[in-house]
């Protein structure tokens, strides 16, 4: 019999071990969740079902929030489920399929912060070629992009972080299958493949930073050249909400991918981790929709179709 149990299940040490009040904490957790899942589906509906909202930004807002759906999904409901039921396992199959699915939203949603940020530096410093540089067959091919590299940021990852042998604790030091966790339960030498992992993750955001930050830099140069101050503070509002949703969801993927494992702890990793994987969700549709007139002006104009409804059926 081998040192190792490949297929033994793991346990999953969770969000609730370390808490004086767990039930509480599952509660807030819930609540947090159906607020996100609501908030980034009534933003895909309003822009979906909006006529003025159907141009290239929102299109590509309405798939960040489908990805932040999605991304919140894979993790959150297990956690919840476990911690009701009192389990705290997860098969090798259900881990690996975890990993890929975040692995892959997530890169998809790197790549996609960039296109976001090239349709605003077309639309801020090219406005009369922009119909023509990003039209619907341009934002179709540049969303497909964006799902296709996180999916080779999936398929490259979890492959090799699956099949190396596990003969230490089978307890992943997380709430889910996350690959830094699942690395440190390897009996085998995985200085090279960490290597490899971190190369291939600056990679991953090394290009997306390159096209934020030369979008940015030209928008902010043709910004101060405006003369007037209502473009200018328009053009801010829309490049301000954006920037914060990077800046929030690039700043937890250096600290998880890029940092020296001197730098981590499993509770920071836990606590990192929460917030891009559960708080990010939930404030992306409150940045895009608070911050903008035409998202709530097409709420507003949601919510007065069910006394317009009323009245005609008296």
């Amino acid at each position: 019999m081998t040192n190792h149990t490949r297929w033994a299940d793991f346990i999953l040490v969770g969000l609730f071990g370390q808490s004086q009040h767990p039930a509480l904490l599952c509660v807030v957790i819930f609540l947090v969740f159906l607020m996100a899942l609501s908030g980034n589906a009534l933003l895909v509906l309003l822009i979906h079902s909006n006529t003025p909202l159907h141009t290239p930004m929102y299109f590509f807002i309405s798939q960040l929030s489908l990805m932040d759906m999605m991304y919140i999904s894979i993790t959150v409901p297990k956690v919840l489920l476990d911690q009701v039921l009192g389990v705290s396992t997860i098969s090798v199959p259900e881990c690996g399929l975890q990993m890929f699915l975040y692995l892959t939203l997530g890169g998809s949603e790197y790549f996609l912060l960039a296109a976001m940020a090239y349709d605003r530096y077309v639309a801020i410093c090219h406005p009369l070629h922009y119909p023509v540089l990003i039209n619907r067959k341009v934002c179709l091919l540049l969303a497909s992009g964006c799902w296709f590299l996180g999916s080779v940021d999936g398929f490259m990852l979890t492959p090799v972080t699956m099949t190396f042998p596990f003969c230490r604790s089978r307890e992943i030091q997380h709430f889910f299958c996350e690959v830094p966790a699942v690395m440190k339960l390897s009996c085998s030498d995985t200085s090279l493949y960490e290597t490899l992992m971190y190369l291939c993750c600056v990679l991953m955001l090394l290009i997306p930073v390159t096209v934020i930050s030369g979008s940015y830099s030209c928008i902010l140069l043709t910004i101060h050249r405006m003369n007037s101050a209502e473009g200018r503070r328009k053009a801010l509002a829309t490049c301000s909400s954006h920037m914060m949703v990077v800046t929030l969801f690039y700043g937890a993927a250096v600290y998880t991918y890029m940092l020296p494992s001197s730098y981590h702890t499993p509770q920071k990793d836990m606590v990192v981790s929460v917030f891009y994987t559960i708080l990010t969700p939930v404030l992306n549709p409150l940045i895009y929709s608070f911050r903008n007139k035409d998202v709530t002006a097409a709420l507003r104009k949601m919510l007065s179709v069910g006394p317009v409804f009323q009245e005609m059926g008296k």
